[in-house]
């Protein structure tokens, strides 16, 4: 039998930055207000964050986080807790309205034994969902279809969001 090879090249910088960075890319995004398009920030509020995910599960993969460097949920005050949790409903609301998914997955991970890819800062997924997305690629090659590049995502929430006015906190 043939090999094939599927190429991921846009993995390599997650790859390489694993436990070798010691900056927050999350604390970096929140202190540089200016880079936010080239960072990839949705939307930003005093306390909280909410950028599009560089390595997505799927379209559209949302990283909902506070503005402090926080590990766990237990660190995080009352109001931090709310404002992420009113983030995680807006950012499903612009989701919805831009790209129309037919569900989503929202979670966190705490921990490298858990899937935490930085575990130093705590952040909450919003990944969009489509019957029928899970096929063959990720099954048989640990590969992920993303059907829209970044910047183009970015562009489209960021339209939708001044549209709707999103987020409303």
């Amino acid at each position: 039998m043939e090999r094939s090879n599927l190429w991921a090249p846009w993995r390599i910088p997650y790859i390489r930055g694993i436990e070798k960075n010691d900056e927050c890319f999350l604390c970096h995004h929140y202190a540089h207000a200016e880079q936010d398009a080239e960072n990839l920030v949705l939307w930003r509020t005093d306390k909280s964050i909410v950028v599009l995910n560089r390595f997505p599960y799927n379209n559209g993969h949302l990283l909902v986080s506070p503005a402090r460097h926080i590990a766990e949920l237990a660190e995080a005050s009352d109001d931090e807790v709310i404002e992420l949790m009113k983030l995680v409903r807006e950012s499903q609301r612009v989701l919805s309205l831009a790209i129309q998914p037919h569900g989503f997955n929202v979670g966190l991970n705490f921990g490298r034994c858990a899937g935490a890819g930085l575990p130093g800062h705590m952040h909450i997924h919003v990944v969009p969902r489509w019957d029928g997305d899970t096929n063959f690629m990720s099954v048989c090659s640990d590969t992920r279809i993303v059907s829209q590049s970044l910047l183009d995502s970015l562009a489209e929430l960021k339209h939708v969001s001044a549209e709707h006015k999103l987020p409303s906190l």
